[in-house]
């Protein structure tokens, strides 16, 4: 449900486009891991009871029934908690589901520092990497509610496994509920000439409050939502980036493999530019509430004004942001 300042949780588009899929097409399939009511597919149950199994605090299980019933013509929605989803269960989703490309749709809960208090143990920080490596997967990170539906939706057009990260804590609602979200297709929100960042999930409407407050210092940058991470919108990071003197990219997740991963490749075998991560510098997460989470984590949109500004050099002998100053380390 929407609250009164315009936030919603991720998850509660996650669970309408789960309901608009089954609707659609009776093939559909929801199983989970014993956390219903904690990510909101209890509401599918309630809907469809003889298309919902819950399996238990068995992740291994889920995901190679998921592939079983793939198998047999289903299309099968698996979702537990992201870092139990990838890292319990990364075997039976890369032997049995990505090496026969089945269709099998996985929904990772409560993605990266979301749940705050859970702790480390519970935060997913890492998932995006797990997934981004399998051959034949789609990963998809929406940033708000109306988005996670649209992925829910699009990937039921997708032949082979698609992942579906989505968080526990309200997000401002970016998009409308007419926008589709297109597997390999990235949304430039605002248009910038000095910087581009380029951010996923959680981070993207920080990324454009740090957009404006770099504008007030004359710096123009552009963000990119990159809700796809794999396939990267390769087309549309060339034009974004085209008379940039840098990129920055945000995540909730570890700057290895996640979408500074993905940046930075393309980048480096196309138009090498620098390109530095708001992210998790190799170190797992902390238990508290969210706000004091994602600070403690460096994930904010002072730590992206920073970087941008680190980055062109705002100390330039022209006495004006937009040099470039290599003079400290990534």
């Amino acid at each position: 449900m929407t609250s009164p300042d315009g936030l919603k949780p991720t998850r509660a588009g996650y669970v309408e486009g789960l309901l608009e899929a089954g609707r659609r097409d009776r093939r559909v399939v929801v199983l989970e891991g014993d956390v219903s009511r904690s990510i909101g597919t209890d509401a599918f149950a309630r809907e469809f009871p003889d298309r919902f199994v819950n399996l238990g605090i068995s992740e291994q299980d889920m995901l190679g029934e998921a592939a079983g019933l793939a198998l047999a013509g289903y299309v099968p929605f698996a979702a537990t908690y992201g870092v139990f989803a990838t890292g319990r269960a990364w075997d039976q989703i890369r032997t049995s589901i990505c090496a026969m490309n089945l269709p099998v749709r996985i929904g990772g809960a409560h993605g990266g520092s979301s749940t705050g208090p859970d702790g480390a143990t519970h935060q997913a920080l890492e998932d995006i990497a797990l997934m981004r490596v399998l051959p034949n997967m789609t990963v998809l990170v929406p940033a708000d509610s109306n988005q996670t539906r649209a992925a829910v939706l699009a990937s039921l057009g997708r032949t082979g496994p698609v992942y579906i990260r989505f968080g526990r804590n309200p997000a401002p609602q970016l998009y409308g509920p007419e926008v589709p979200l297109e597997p390999g297709r990235g949304h430039l929100l605002r248009e910038g000439g000095d910087a581009l960042v380029i951010a996923c999930g959680a981070m993207v409407a920080p990324a454009l409050e740090a957009a404006g407050r770099l504008a007030a210092a004359g710096v123009r940058t552009g963000v990119l939502d990159m809700a796809s991470i794999k396939p990267l919108d390769e087309k549309l990071v060339l034009e974004a980036s085209s008379g940039v003197s840098c990129v920055v990219t945000a995540e909730d997740h570890q700057a290895a493999g996640g979408l500074y991963g993905a940046v930075s490749e393309f980048l480096a075998r196309t138009r090498p530019l620098p390109v530095s991560p708001v992210a998790v510098r190799d170190r797992f997460g902390l238990s508290g509430t969210p706000g004091e989470v994602m600070e403690a984590l460096g994930l904010t949109s002072s730590a992206v004004v920073g970087e941008v500004l680190r980055r062109i050099g705002q100390d330039a002998p022209s006495g004006r942001p937009g040099g470039r100053s290599d003079s400290r380390p990534d």
